[in-house]
């Protein structure tokens, strides 16, 4: 099986929309072009020349990465840096480089989904909401004997989700009436002749971002050569998404154990803790990456402790101050994405697709001694 770049730009864009990313996030394809055919996939938080010294020793031709490679403007591109010599290389063996990051921390199974499952919090809500989903009601009529086969090719694109319930339609027999005019080449009927044919008024839900892909279902299942639908704007919100997560632990623990279990969770060696080890925690808020700076957020949500990275000083003293607990495990917890992103490209693309693995070299800048 062949796979275009551009298919697997799709597949990871329908896990993690370009929409859920915050804004001036540097995401997508930032090396390379979506026409090269994947050859192989290494999947890494971070580029760097070890990353894509590994990619050329196993024939991997794309990065899929959550750090963006190019934050900042480039000013010049001079192969005696050390940047420049990244930027080089990959050109030189034709590797792209896809990143994914802040959608990826909001999608539902990404960063900070992961985070918490490792921690095994239950009831978990969006900490903080970036993306307000816009939906759409869609009414189309079809005649019954079509009726089955159009409500599962809508539903299949997307339609008729209301939270972890899908198929969610409403379905109304009446009547139709129609008379083909000069030049219609009509499923039913005659040119010139009224017909009245027996059809379901078929109702259901849609994300506004996906209403053209559902239309054209529509339109590529529909026997009539017009389809007659109508579109309504809904007051209703959608689903909510945003960055990090607020949930409860199975059991109320003191902060030291709840630390201890984050070293296993996580696979790190230490981290920082700030509060009173023997205190309480039931309620945790988790922001993967550097989320300091939404402590207040945590408090508003009720978590008795903050989990993310890259705490400063000034801030670790000011959430002290207000009564909540941190802990820091840096930065690096976010690779604990990787193996799911490599799960998701194979459960896609197949075993056999094409080689996808995660990245055997370790990032992380930091060493503790």
């Amino acid at each position: 099986m062949v796979i275009q770049g551009d298919r697997l730009i799709q597949a990871m864009e329908k896990w993690a929309p370009a929409y859920l990313a915050v804004e001036k996030d540097r995401i997508g394809l930032q090396v390379g072009s979506p026409r090269e055919e994947v050859q192989g996939v290494l999947v890494a938080l971070d580029v760097t020349e070890e990353v894509v010294d590994e990619a050329i020793r196993i024939g991997a031709n794309w990065i899929v990465a959550h750090h963006a490679i190019i934050f900042h403007p480039l000013k010049e591109l001079r192969t005696d840096q050390a940047a420049g010599r990244l930027y080089g290389k990959l050109l030189k063996h034709g590797i792209q480089v896809y990143v994914a990051h802040t959608n990826l921390d909001t999608a539902v199974g990404g960063v900070n989904d992961v985070l918490s499952e490792g921690l095994g919090l239950d009831e978990t809500q969006v900490m903080i909401p970036t993306y307000h989903q816009a939906l759409k009601k869609i009414a189309v009529m079809v005649p019954t004997d079509y009726h089955e086969l159009l409500l599962q090719a809508m539903c299949r694109a997307g339609a008729g989700w209301i939270g972890n319930y899908s198929h969610c339609t409403f379905n109304l027999t009446g009547t139709g009436t129609f008379r083909p005019e000069a030049g219609t080449q009509p499923f039913i009927g005659r040119e010139g002749e009224l017909e009245r044919v027996e059809e379901v008024r078929l109702e259901t839900v849609v994300p506004a971002e996906i209403q053209q892909a559902v239309i054209q279902a529509m339109i590529q299942a529909h026997p009539y050569e017009e389809p007659a639908f109508d579109i309504y704007p809904l007051e209703v919100p959608g689903e909510v998404q945003g960055m990090g997560r607020v949930g409860k632990l199975p059991q109320k623990m003191m902060l030291k154990d709840l630390a201890q279990k984050i070293k296993s969770a996580y696979g790190i060696p230490c981290l920082r803790m700030v509060g009173e080890e023997t205190r309480y925690v039931s309620t945790v808020a988790v922001l993967g990456g550097s989320g300091g700076r939404y402590y207040p957020k945590a408090i508003e949500m009720g978590a008795d402790v903050y989990i993310t990275g890259d705490v400063d000083h000034h801030t670790a003293l000011d959430a002290l101050r207000d009564g909540l607990t941190l802990l820091d495990p840096g930065h690096h917890v976010e690779h604990l994405v990787l193996d799911r992103i490599v799960a998701r490209l194979k459960e896609t693309f197949g075993e056999k697709a094409c080689p996808i693995q995660k990245t055997t070299v370790d990032t992380n800048p930091f060493q503790f001694v």
